[in-house]
């Protein structure tokens, strides 16, 4: 639905899905992560791209660090292009009060951090801050790979980090940390699930 949306505002959209190799990275696997990133830059360039719009926290610093294309993220976007018509306010009657998770791979990108509440405002949900959050966000217990590495400690962030937030309905952006927010206990949902999926509500229950 993403992509159907974007294809109205792009007309020569094209589409990429594909690890940057950014895990590989977080585990010191260098020439994997040299071969992985490589496919990828290869299969951008045979799209012939202007810019890369990119959903994703750690494609977006990777492509960046690159300087192999001009990017942008679609977080930082989407207020200059707006949302779907039919998606704006259809939340205003929700009781649910949404707690913001910032991804840590882009603590210090404002531009995201206000994107992703614009997005909030414009689909009429109601959100509180936790006491760290935007520049100082803590990590949701997935970053660096700890998962594979250290679980026992990786569980203990993601319980960290679900018991500081406000209520637990939480919205977030990236999917690892939507994973780290269920696993820790909380009720987590992606903001793309909320601008193409249903209205939530206190009874609705996150997608598995």
């Amino acid at each position: 639905k993403t992509i159907s949306f974007l294809r109205q505002v792009y007309p020569e959209l094209s589409v990429v899905q594909k690890c940057c190799g950014k895990p590989t990275k977080a585990l010191g696997q260098v020439e994997l992560l040299k071969s992985r990133f490589a496919s990828l830059v290869r299969d951008i360039k045979d799209c012939q791209v202007d810019e890369m719009l990119v959903a994703c926290q750690n494609c977006y610093n990777m492509l960046r660090e690159s300087n192999e294309f001009q990017t942008a993220s679609l977080w930082e976007r989407l207020p200059s292009i707006g949302l779907p018509k039919e998606v704006r306010g259809k939340a205003l009657g929700s009781d649910v009060v949404f707690s913001i998770h910032d991804s840590c791979p882009v603590r210090d990108n404002s531009g995201i951090h206000d994107g992703i509440r614009w997005v909030m405002n414009e689909l009429g949900y109601k959100c509180v801050e936790p006491e760290r959050t935007r520049g100082n966000a803590r990590c949701c217990g997935f970053g660096g790979m700890i998962v594979p590495a250290n679980p026992t400690l990786a569980k203990k962030i993601m319980d960290r980090r679900v018991g500081e937030m406000p209520t637990q309905h939480i919205v977030v952006y990236c999917a690892a940390c939507r994973s780290s927010m269920l696993m820790g206990g909380g009720k987590a949902w992606h903001i793309l699930d909320l601008i193409f999926g249903p209205v939530v509500t206190k009874s609705s229950m996150p997608p598995e």
